[in-house]
C-alpha cells in the first residue's frame, strides 16, 4: 500500500473557505477587476493559508514558455540593452518574453505585488527576471511555491544564496575608474553614485574608496554624494559639488545616465570638458559614443547579463545544472575624451 500525502487544495478549496463561487476565486487569481477590495482580501488570505498553488498550466495547448521579465524603469539605455540580450536568448530558445514596469505604488496589485505572482503562476509561466529592483523574502516564497523560477539582474537588496543573480564585477569597475584619474595626476575627486540602498552603487563606491586610499589621496564627503543613476541626479549632485569651496577636478558617476547630468551641469557652469573638469561613467551604453566629448566609461557587458539571465533561468525551469549562481561579468575600462591630465 502506498502512502499519500494530504490532498492537494483546489479552487474549489478556497472559494468554499472564503465564502465565494469558484468563479468568484477565479476572477481573483487573475486579477479581473470586478472584484471588491474585501473580496479580493479574504480570497487571498485562504490561498496563503491553504498553500495553493494553481495547478492550471498554459490553455489552448500552447507549450511556448514564457518569461515575464519586470523593470523599474524603461526610459534609459541600460534597461533597453538588458532587453535586447533577453531577447536574443529567448529568440535562440524559442521563449516568449513579456515585459513589465514596477508600479509606483507599493500598495498596488502590479509586479511583483502578490496578486501579480498568483496569476503568474496559474498561467504556468516559467519564472520572471528582476532588473535592479527589491525582491523581498515573502515574494521570493510565494514564487517558489507556485513554481516560479527566478533570477535577478543586478539586485537591489541582499538575496538569499540560492536566488541567483546577474551582476558585474562593480568594484572592480569602480577602482578602474577611479585609478584612471588618479593616474592622470587628480586627487580631488567626486563620487556621483546611486541611490544608497542600491548594492551595485554600493559596490562601485567601494572600489573608488579603495583606490583612494591606496593612493594616499584623501577622501572629502562632500563629493561623496548618493542620489540615482539618472541624468537629473548626476546634474544636481554635480551642481552640489562645484558649489564647495574646492570643487572636484574629476567626477566619477556611477552609471552613463547620471554621467550625462554631470556634462551637462559643467556646461551650465562654462566649464570645458576635459580642460576644466574629467568625467568617468559606468556602463558603457550606446550614449557614452554620442556626448561630446565621448565619454570614458567602464563597460559592463549588459547585453550579455540579459542573455546570461535568460540562459540561467531557464536552467532552473527545467531542472539543469546552472553555469553559475552568482554570475559577475568583467568590467573593462574604456578612455575616450573626457578625461585628461589634471591642470598643475
Amino acid at each position: 500500500m502506498t502512502a499519500t500525502g494530504p490532498p492537494r487544495a483546489t479552487l474549489a478549496h478556497v472559494a468554499r473557505l472564503a465564502g465565494v463561487s469558484k468563479a468568484t476565486a477565479s476572477k481573483v487569481l487573475n486579477r479581473r477587476p470586478d472584484v471588491s477590495a474585501r473580496t479580493r482580501e479574504r480570497v487571498e488570505q485562504v490561498i496563503d493559508e491553504l498553500g495553493y498553488v494553481p495547478s492550471t498550466g498554459p490553455r489552448g495547448g500552447d507549450t511556448l514558455e514564457k518569461v515575464n521579465v519586470v523593470f523599474d524603469t524603461l526610459v534609459n539605455v541600460y534597461s533597453m540593452q538588458v532587453l535586447d540580450g533577453i531577447i536574443t536568448a529567448a529568440d535562440a530558445h524559442g521563449v516568449e518574453v513579456l515585459v513589465d514596469k514596477l508600479d509606483p505604488d507599493p500598495e498596488g496589485d502590479g509586479p511583483l505585488s502578490a496578486t501579480w505572482i498568483r496569476r503568474l503562476g496559474a498561467r504556468g509561466r516559467t519564472g520572471v527576471i528582476v532588473v535592479t529592483s527589491e525582491l523581498t523574502a515573502s515574494q521570493r516564497t510565494l514564487m517558489r511555491r507556485l513554481g516560479l523560477s527566478i533570477v535577478v539582474i543586478d539586485p537591489l537588496n541582499p538575496l538569499d544564496d540560492d536566488v541567483a543573480s546577474v551582476g558585474a564585477t562593480n568594484f572592480t569597475g569602480g577602482v578602474q575608474a577611479t585609478q584612471h584619474l588618479l593616474d592622470l595626476g587628480h586627487r580631488r575627486i567626486g563620487f556621483a553614485g546611486g541611490l544608497p540602498a542600491s548594492m551595485a552603487s554600493r559596490e562601485r563606491l567601494q572600489g573608488f574608496l579603495s583606490a583612494m586610499s591606496s593612493a594616499g589621496a584623501p577622501v572629502d564627503p562632500d563629493l561623496v554624494l548618493e542620489q540615482g543613476f539618472t541624468f537629473t541626479a548626476g546634474l544636481e549632485m554635480t551642481r552640489r559639488m562645484m558649489a564647495s569651496p574646492d570643487p572636484p577636478t574629476a567626477v566619477f558617476a556611477g552609471s552613463d545616465a547620471s554621467a550625462l547630468g554631470v556634462l551637462e551641469a559643467a556646461r551650465q557652469r562654462g566649464l570645458r570638458i576635459p580642460e576644466d573638469l574629467s568625467v568617468v561613467g559606468f556602463d558603457d551604453t550606446y550614449a557614452a559614443v554620442s556626448t561630446a566629448p565621448p565619454l570614458t566609461t567602464v563597460r559592463q557587458p549588459i547585453i550579455d547579463m540579459g542573455r546570461v539571465a535568460l540562459r540561467t533561468l531557464l536552467q532552473q525551469a527545467r531542472g539543469e545544472q546552472a553555469d553559475s549562481h552568482h554570475v559577475q561579468l568583467s568590467t573593462q575600462l574604456v578612455v575616450r575624451e573626457s578625461t585628461a591630465p589634471a591642470v598643475p
